[in-house]
């Protein structure tokens, strides 16, 4: 499996599991952006790199040596819908890289990740409304977190075709 895509000419999507020398920033990167405690993350991260289970896997998109995005591919997000998974978790964007498409081109990457694995669909649990669909996921229910609030769930399909080997 590729350790490493190179999206344009400036930016890197890697996977922990194949940089654990990325851990402790990824650890911190993802509790600095989430409401859970950076001791999930911990324990989170640094088992998904000596697993031999093909999920959890974590990765951050570099520019240069800085972290500007993130995103999971986990067997549950904190809910209710434990017969779903993969599911596609923490996608973030930095404001500042915020409308070049590169949330769309996390989500792909996801997406061919998951397929890589063998999955044929992705999860998504989220409060946003109209973001995934730009991108052909549909909203297929809502699941319950601890919290007990409602969140929307979305699938799409692992298919994809933008060549990021």
């Amino acid at each position: 499996m590729t350790s490493r895509c190179w999206v344009g000419k400036i930016l890197e999507i890697i996977n922990i599991r194949e940089h654990p020398e990325y851990l402790d920033r990824a650890v911190d990167y993802f509790a600095s952006k989430w409401w859970v405690p950076r001791i999930v993350y911990q324990d989170a991260i640094s088992h998904s790199i000596t697993t031999d289970s093909p999920l959890p896997r974590w990765y951050l998109t570099l520019k240069g040596d800085t972290i500007i995005g993130s995103f999971g591919l986990i067997n549950n997000d904190f809910n209710s819908r434990q017969d779903l998974y993969p599911w596609l978790c923490a996608l973030y964007v930095e404001e500042s890289e915020r409308g070049h498409a590169l949330g769309a081109r996390l989500l792909e990457y996801g997406r061919a990740e998951a397929a890589k694995l063998g999955f044929n669909k992705l999860y998504i649990s989220t409060g946003h409304i109209g973001y995934y669909e730009r991108y052909g996921c549909e909203y297929i229910g809502n699941s319950y977190g601890a919290d007990s609030e409602p969140s929307r769930i979305y699938e799409i399909a692992t298919e994809w075709s933008n060549g990021f080997e």
